[in-house]
């Protein structure tokens, strides 16, 4: 198993096609590791920028990335891709970044730059920071920067020298080789394929009308919070703040709700949540009369 650990460097620019503003990559960094990892091999490679001409001034300080350097040394998005996935061929490789953002960036450029997703030299692929967090114990689920974690793992750092793509590469492997576990790590490994990538990228959003064809409020299970019994809608659900409301009862428990339904559509499901809050006795009683 070879381990090619990647890291992008991108300029946040408006896209008229978009309609937005998109994280876009101006240079590439990797790393080759070998099974008994061992750094056998590496990449870097400048993208000149397509939809502006002018790096950010946040990316200009972050990175010390210059627009003149960028201008001499940086070629196109589709000529830097192809020669990354002709250095990393091979059949045998688990590609990594830290935190999954990276690989989202990529997959956002391809649409938007090659408009396809076939990202096919990347079959295997491991969330290096997740992986790492997995060995440290925190009060808190958050995720952990790159230098703290390499700080957390007795590593020295040049805190100057990081956000250059290859810089991080080089400290991403010095962390992932501190915790190396073959047996914990193949739990982190992910497939790749266009459904992969598909999904990594898919916005999921809330679901605004009653009745869609992946979606029907008025054909989900109310249960009573207090007795666990079936909650009767007493009038129609209307949309409120992006959610379904209504008046409920519920005949074991005689008590009276206001029934929320939320409804998230994801990448292959949706997600329902439903809360429902115990009217007052006045508002309860008028619901009754009605």
């Amino acid at each position: 198993m070879n381990y090619i650990i990647f890291d992008l460097e991108w300029n946040n620019a408006y896209s008229y096609a978009k309609k937005g503003f998109m994280n876009e990559i101006i240079e590439i960094g990797a790393v080759k590791l070998n099974n008994k990892l061992e750094t056998v091999d590496t990449f870097k490679q400048l993208i000149m920028p397509k939809l502006t001409k002018k790096l950010s001034g946040r990316c200009k300080n972050l990175t010390n990335i210059t627009n003149e350097e960028l201008k001499e040394n940086g070629i196109p998005f589709s000529q830097a891709i192809k020669e990354f996935a002709r250095w990393s061929k091979g059949e045998n490789n688990l590609f990594m970044t830290w935190s999954n953002s990276d690989l989202y960036v990529l997959t956002s450029n391809y649409q938007a730059f090659l408009g396809n997703l076939n990202i096919d030299f990347i079959t295997k692929y491991c969330d290096a920071q997740k992986y790492c967090m997995s060995f440290i114990e925190r009060d808190n689920k958050n995720q952990i920067s790159l230098s703290d974690c390499a700080q957390e793992f007795g590593i020295d750092i040049d805190v100057e020298k990081l956000h250059r793509a290859l810089t991080d590469c080089y400290l991403t492997a010095e962390c992932f080789k501190k915790v190396y576990d073959e047996g914990k790590l193949s739990g982190f490994v992910n497939d790749c394929d266009n459904r992969f990538f598909e999904k990594l990228i898919y916005k999921p959003y809330l679901i605004t009308k009653p009745v869609t064809d992946v979606f029907n409020v008025y054909e989900q299970e109310l249960i009573c919070p207090v007795c666990k019994g079936a909650l009767h809608r007493v009038d129609e659900f209307d949309c409120v703040n992006k959610s379904f409301r209504c008046p409920t009862k519920c005949k074991k428990c005689r008590k009276t709700f206001w029934t929320t339904v939320r409804a998230k559509k994801t990448y292959d499901k949706v997600e329902v949540f439903q809360r429902s809050i115990e009217m007052n006795r006045k508002k309860a009683k008028r619901i009754k009369k009605d």
